[in-house]
């Protein structure tokens, strides 16, 4: 595998593993909006899939990257949290939090999307079958991940932002 391949693969999977972390996050700061904490935790399980089979792949290359990290017990922090994002509710620094979070995201998705795209065109250019059956696995699912933000922008600015 080419030093190229292996760095975009690196940085895809860090980049997966990251993105699975904030979305788990914003799912806990936002417990109270149902909608973000249960899409947000389904998409976190996408970008999980995603790490672990750039994992597998890269064994396969001679790279070592581990596998999604082990699920996070519940425990005081994820406890603290939840009392939080209750205490929090839906108080107008709680909408502009949102919408930093929702930023944040979109941005990492982004990131990871213009990552899997630079390893769609490697895989075409040497013709690996495998490399192109992941990126046609998974991208889709980043695609996803950042129109949901973007849709829950464009859905939550106007009246957060003017209502200051």
């Amino acid at each position: 595998m080419t030093t190229g391949v292996s760095a975009t693969l690196r940085a895809l999977h860090d980049g997966e593993r990251s993105l699975e972390r904030d979305l788990l996050a914003v799912a806990e700061r936002h417990r109270t909006d149902h909608e973000v904490h249960h899409v947000a935790t389904d998409l976190a399980r996408w970008s999980r899939e995603h790490t672990a089979r750039l994992a597998e792949t890269g064994r396969r290359h001679g790279l070592d990257l581990p596998g999604p990290p082990d699920d996070p017990a519940p425990g005081a922090l994820a406890a603290l949290r939840e009392k939080t994002a209750e205490a929090l509710g839906r108080r107008p620094a709680t909408g502009l939090l949102l919408l930093h979070d929702l930023r944040d995201l979109h941005l990492a998705a982004v990131r990871n999307s213009l990552h899997w795209e630079m390893l769609a065109q490697a895989a075409q250019a040497l013709r690996d079958e495998e490399l192109l059956e992941l990126v046609s696995r998974c991208h889709p699912r980043t695609l996803r991940q950042m129109r949901w933000t973007n849709t829950l922008i464009k859905e939550q600015a106007p009246q957060l932002l003017t209502a200051l």
